[in-house]
C-alpha cells in the first residue's frame, strides 16, 4: 500500500479484517486538493453506487416484516407513475430488471426533478423481466416505496432501522461540504471535484463503519441469510451485479465498487476464508486493482504490486502535444519497462478519453491508435478508436474500427449499435 501512494496509485483509507479481527489499517493521503489535512480512520467518503445496498436491504427488512411483498407491482403503492407501473415489481426494481426510464447521473439535481422524469415517462424500456439495466431511476423507486410504507423519510428509516442498531456513528446522509471528517475529490490536476447535485439519500461513511454493514450482513444481524441471498444473487442477469454488487458463487465471494466523481469504493467479502478487504478513495485511481492484489496476498496466491501509470506519466505532454506524449511513451518503454503498466491495455485508453473529453480528438485518435498498436487483439480499444472516429465525423475509418472490434470478439454490442446508426443517418 506504502508503494502505491508513492506511485501516485492511491490516495484514500484501507481496512482489512480476517476472523472478524483487524489486521491491517491505514490512511494514505489527504482529504482534498489543499493536501493540508491528512486522512484518518474517521475520514468519510462517498462510496457511491455502495451506497445503495442501504434502500435494498431496508426494503427487505420491510417484507421480513410483512409490510410487503417482493411481488407487490409498484402501482399498489399510489406513487403517481402512468401504467405501466402496473406491470413492475419491487423484484424488478432491486434487480435492475424493471425496463422504467433512465434517470441520467447527471441530469436530475433534486428529487422533484427525479419525479417529473418518471410521471412524464410514457413507456418502458423493455418487458420488466425480460433484460438488465443498471439504473438510478430503480434505486429513487424504492426508495420511495420505503417511505410510502414506513411513513418516514429513507434516510430516517435507515438511521432507525440500520445506523442505530449496527452502531454505524460515524455515518451520514448527503453531507456538504466543511462537514465534520468529510473528504472533497479531485482530480490528476489537484482540481476539485464539483459538489453532487442529485436525488437525495446517499450515505457517506468511513472504512469502520462500512464494515460494521458488511459484518452485519455476513452475521443476519438486520435480515435472514435467504434474504441476505435474495439481495445477492440476480434472477434476470446471472452474471450481473444485483442489489448488493456482484456474488461469485463458486468463490464464495462478493464484491461490490461504487464510484461518484472522483471518488471511487470497493470491497471484497470473501466468505469462504473469512476476509474483508475495503478501499475507500477520494482520488480516482487503483482500487480495483488493490483491492484484488490484497485478496491474492490474503489468500496465500500470487499477487502484484501495482506498477506505475503510464497514464499518469505521459498525461501532461500528451494533453499539450500528443506527439510529444507519445514520443515519452517509447522512451519510457525503453527505459523503465519495468517500472510501469505497459501491459495494461487500460492506461492508453483512459488517456485517450481523457483528450477526447478535452475536445482534443486528433490527439484521441492518436493515442487510441498507439493502444490498438500496442494491443492489436484488445476489442474494446478498437471500440474506443471507431468512437473517437465517430466524434472527428470520420465515419468510413469509424466503421472500420468498429467491425475490428467485432472481428475480435465485440464489445457487448456497442460496435454493432453503432455501425448501424452511423449507416442510417450517413
Amino acid at each position: 500500500m506504502a508503494t502505491s501512494y508513492e506511485r501516485g496509485l492511491f490516495n484514500g483509507n484501507v481496512l482489512i479484517v480476517k476472523n472478524n479481527k483487524i489486521i491491517y489499517q491505514k490512511s494514505f493521503g489527504f482529504t482534498d486538493e489543499t493536501k493540508k489535512t491528512p486522512l484518518s480512520d474517521n475520514s468519510i467518503f462517498n462510496i457511491g453506487s455502495i451506497a445503495k445496498e442501504f434502500n435494498a436491504v431496508s426494503i427487505m427488512i420491510l417484507a421480513e416484516r410483512g409490510l410487503l411483498n417482493l411481488d407487490d407491482k409498484i402501482s399498489k403503492f399510489d406513487l403517481g407513475l402512468p401504467k405501466w407501473s402496473e406491470k413492475v415489481t419491487i423484484r424488478h426494481l432491486i434487480n435492475y430488471a424493471s425496463g422504467i426510464a433512465r434517470i441520467d447521473p447527471i441530469v436530475p439535481k433534486s428529487d422533484e426533478e427525479a419525479w417529473k422524469i418518471l410521471r412524464n415517462s410514457d413507456s418502458l424500456l423493455f418487458e420488466p423481466g425480460t433484460a438488465y439495466r443498471y439504473d438510478n431511476s430503480n434505486v429513487f423507486l424504492q426508495r420511495r416505496i420505503i417511505e410510502k410504507i414506513s411513513g418516514m423519510s429513507y434516510q430516517e428509516f435507515v438511521i432507525k432501522n440500520i445506523l442505530e442498531p449496527l452502531k454505524m456513528t460515524n455515518s451520514v446522509f448527503d453531507p456538504k461540504s466543511g462537514y465534520k471528517n468529510r473528504t472533497s475529490c479531485y482530480d490528476l490536476d489537484n482540481a476539485r471535484c464539483p459538489e453532487l447535485e442529485f436525488i437525495s439519500g446517499w450515505l457517506w461513511t468511513d472504512t469502520n463503519d462500512l464494515y460494521k454493514w458488511i459484518e452485519g450482513m455476513n452475521s443476519n444481524r438486520l435480515i435472514s441469510e435467504k434474504s441476505f441471498h435474495t439481495l445477492l444473487e440476480n434472477p434476470y442477469a446471472v452474471d450481473e451485479g444485483g442489489s448488493l454488487g456482484r456474488y461469485f458463487e463458486k468463490d464464495e465471494l462478493q464484491r461490490h465498487n461504487g464510484v461518484s466523481y472522483k471518488f471511487e469504493s470497493i470491497f471484497l467479502n470473501d466468505f469462504k476464508n473469512k476476509i474483508t478487504i475495503i478501499l475507500l478513495s477520494n482520488n480516482l485511481n487503483r482500487v480495483w486493482d488493490l483491492g484484488y492484489s490484497i485478496h491474492s496476498l490474503m489468500s496465500g496466491k500470487e499477487y502484484e504490486i501495482p506498477k506505475k501509470s503510464i497514464h499518469l506519466a505521459i498525461r501532461k505532454q500528451a494533453l499539450n502535444d500528443t506527439e510529444k506524449g507519445i514520443e515519452a511513451y517509447y522512451l519510457l518503454k525503453k527505459n523503465s519497462e519495468k517500472e510501469y503498466s505497459f501491459g495494461n491495455p487500460s492506461e492508453l485508453n483512459a488517456l485517450g478519453y481523457e483528450l477526447l473529453r478535452a475536445g482534443k480528438t486528433n490527439g484521441a485518435i492518436e493515442i487510441f491508435k498507439l493502444a490498438t498498436k500496442e494491443f492489436s487483439a484488445n476489442a474494446n480499444l478498437f471500440d474506443s478508436l471507431g468512437e473517437a472516429y465517430y466524434v472527428n465525423k470520420q465515419y468510413d475509418l469509424a466503421l472500420n474500427s468498429y467491425a475490428k472490434a467485432i472481428k475480435l470478439g465485440g464489445t457487448n454490442g456497442n460496435a454493432e449499435k453503432m455501425i448501424e446508426k452511423i449507416k442510417v443517418n450517413n
